[in-house]
């Protein structure tokens, strides 16, 4: 059991590193405290693994993972949608707080929908398959948890150093990339074309924010007034003499 553990942490902790729950995970620290973060991953940590632990250990199935991907492009679609209508609500551009009991369970869900038929999930089902079924449960879900908590960290430092409506905005950007990339490649399998249009959309935001960003700073910069000294006159009486 301890054997599996150590090896089943390793490998999704390895798995983890980069992947796009990582990218998930750092968004939702974007907007909410750390700690409602860290509980909704290690929630849906032991729901995600239990399952696949299931899966390899016990029934030696495999997951259909064109109806996950669907799903779960549609969940971060709607999250996208509720981030910035939650931001729009602000006008002065703080982002609201929200009660644990709010946001844990939209951390939970998206974090599971992402997970199912990942490779993180695979290869925890082959672990389970060979492996004690606990030992591999448990150090997954360690494995995991500790992987996003870098994640988490990473969105708080970003938190405290850049502007709240900013990251409001980011927030619901990267659930609209997230979900657009699930919905082309995972769902209708087209890899090449979720690249291109995430990247799109990715650039054409990017280019929206420079130009907001441009207006909003000349708007907010000072009028340069000319102040004439009382010698001006004079000099320029003598030029026209």
């Amino acid at each position: 059991m301890f054997t599996a553990i150590l090896v089943s942490l390793a490998v999704v902790f390895v798995a983890e590193l980069g992947d796009k729950s990582q990218l998930i995970t750092m968004t939702y620290a974007l907007r909410h405290r750390w700690w409602v973060v860290l509980s909704g991953v290690g929630i849906a940590s032991l729901l995600v693994h239990g399952l696949s632990v299931a899966i390899g250990h016990f029934l030696g199935m495999t997951l259909p993972q064109r109806p996950i991907a669907f799903a779960a492009a549609i969940a971060f679609v709607l999250f996208a949608v509720w981030t910035w209508c939650a931001g729009a609500e602000n006008d002065e551009g703080v982002v609201r707080v929200i009660e644990p009991r709010f946001a844990l369970f939209p951390i939970v869900s998206s974090f599971v929908l992402a997970e199912l038929g990942d490779k993180t999930m695979l290869a925890t089902v082959a672990l389970a398959s060979d492996q004690n079924w606990a030992g591999v449960w448990i150090g997954a879900t360690i494995g995991m948890v500790l992987a996003n908590g870098v994640a988490i960290a990473v969105g708080s430092l970003m938190h405290k150093r850049l502007p709240a409506r900013f990251l409001h905005g980011l927030a619901g950007l990267l659930f609209l990339l997230f979900g657009l990339f699930l919905f082309f490649d995972g769902g209708l399998g087209l890899p090449w074309v979720a690249v291109a249009v995430t990247g799109t959309v990715a650039t054409l935001a990017t280019a929206v924010a420079t130009v907001a960003w441009c207006r909003n700073r000349d708007q907010a910069a000072p009028p340069v007034v000319e102040e004439l000294s009382l010698d001006t006159p004079k000099h320029a009486t003598a030029t026209d003499a």
